[in-house]
């Protein structure tokens, strides 16, 4: 063996050169081979390991790409030390390629805190508070400092320098990061407020006009938000915008277990009359008011009869009207809903009349908050109360179509042609412009 090294290191006396290109195709292969050697056979052992811990329910591989970051380290490391023992390499030369390797080392390990903060992020979403208090904008950051950490290391590495002298420079540039990173300063004391107010969680239905976002945050990071809109389109917005400009979130209602219906009716007043007799026969017949008739025929009665007005003016009699009784049948057919939340208002109110009809406004909740399910609840709703209407005598408001004017201009006609053949029987001599041709 002695022989060998002996006739190998004599090969290579009569060239320098060729000794030294030797020694480093040696570093490298040394280099390979550890490189192998970890990742191929120490890594495979670990997955096998991890495999048998609840860790491997993270998903995406997560703890794998640490070792693997940190794998990279072990040729850096060779090279690191074995530059010095290659022989006729310059000094120069060996001290940039120690620091070239040194500064990888700290690069490599830099994004394996990386990748092991994502690793205790997805350790964290799977915990149920994670919908409550997201961490991703904690993790952005502190990736942020352990990169900036490595920059300035490297750096100092390569410049061959201490990172002091380098923290000692920075801190008259203060005014100028606090310039160039002022999104981020400002999305960290957002991201806090809203992580500690739980004013946005992952999942919740928000609506910012201004912005154009009206859907659901699928995601919360550090200078972002992330909004899948309900036409399928995703909004970005910068973090500090929910603090800085107003939004609605919907997850009160989503929480409650029901959602409002707050919509009118508008009624056409100049069907709005005292019942008749035909029209009372006629809702006598409806079993959500039979209670109410039978109790509200008897105060009339009552008071009626108290009145003792011996002349029976018709303006001092009470009397029962269509819209008060629509009113009160709308009330106990919400009230009978099965659809409708009774521990929740029901409310069925008039609001002040204007230039399209007396608004008859229908307050209350439905038992779910899905929007299909919601939809077809107050849709239904609304369905049965425009086709009861005429039962009541009343009419819903619209304003003319050009339908109606056209059914006017033919009512015209008819009443003109009308008119005229009248004129003819009486005697009434035609104009003379009409006997023209």
């Amino acid at each position: 063996m002695a022989s060998l090294i002996e006739q190998y290191l004599a090969f290579f006396d009569g060239s320098p050169f060729m000794y030294t290109l030797a020694a480093v195709a040696l570093l490298v292969v040394l280099s390979a081979i550890l490189n192998f050697i970890v990742k191929k056979i120490l890594l495979r052992l670990v997955n096998r390991a991890l495999r048998l811990t609840p860790a491997a329910n993270i998903g995406d591989n997560l703890i794998e790409k640490v070792i693997a970051r940190l794998a990279n380290i072990v040729p850096a490391l060779v090279f690191t030390r074995g530059v010095f023992w290659i022989p006729n390499l310059p000094e120069g030369l060996a001290s940039f390629i120690r620091n070239v390797a040194a500064s990888f080392i700290i690069l490599t390990f830099a994004m394996a805190i990386g990748a092991a903060l994502n690793v205790v992020q997805a350790i964290y979403n799977q915990r149920p508070v994670s919908l409550n208090r997201p961490i991703k904008g904690y993790i952005q950051l502190l990736k942020l400092g352990f990169y900036l950490i490595a920059a300035i290391l490297i750096i100092a590495t390569l410049i061959e320098k201490s990172p002091i002298l380098l923290l000692s420079g920075l801190g008259a540039m203060a005014a100028v990061l606090m310039l160039v990173f002022q999104d981020t300063l400002l999305s960290l004391v957002a991201s806090i407020q809203i992580s500690a107010n739980g004013m946005v969680r992952v999942g919740d239905w928000i609506e910012m006009p201004n912005q154009n976002a009206d859907g659901e945050v699928i995601d919360i990071a550090l200078h972002t938000v992330k909004i899948r809109n309900w036409d399928r389109t995703i909004t970005t917005l910068p973090t500090r915008k929910l603090i800085t400009d107003p939004f609605k979130n919907w997850r009160g209602m989503q929480e409650s277990g029901g959602r409002r219906i707050k919509r009118s009716i508008y009624i056409d007043q100049t069907s709005i009359h005292f019942m008749t007799d035909e029209e009372m026969q006629s809702v006598h017949r409806i079993r959500l008011l039979q209670d109410y008739l039978a109790g509200k025929e008897k105060e009339l009665d009552e008071w009626n009869r108290r009145l003792n007005d011996a002349n029976n003016a018709y303006a001092n009699h009470r009397r029962m009207t269509n819209i008060g009784t629509f009113r009160i049948y709308v009330e106990q057919y919400l009230k009978n809903h099965t659809s409708i939340v009774q521990d929740a208002t029901v409310l069925v109110r008039q609001l002040d009349p204007g230039a399209n009809g007396l608004p008859i406004e229908i307050y209350c909740f439905t038992n779910t908050t899905v929007w299909n399910d919601y939809e077809a609840i107050q849709s239904g709703i609304f369905d049965h109360l425009y086709s009861i209407l005429p039962r009541f005598g009343l009419y819903a408001y619209q304003q003319p179509s050009g339908r109606d004017f056209q059914k006017i201009r033919v009512l015209e006609n008819v009443t003109e042609t009308v008119l005229k053949n009248d004129s003819i029987v009486l005697g009434k001599v035609p104009d003379k412009e009409e006997n023209v041709g």
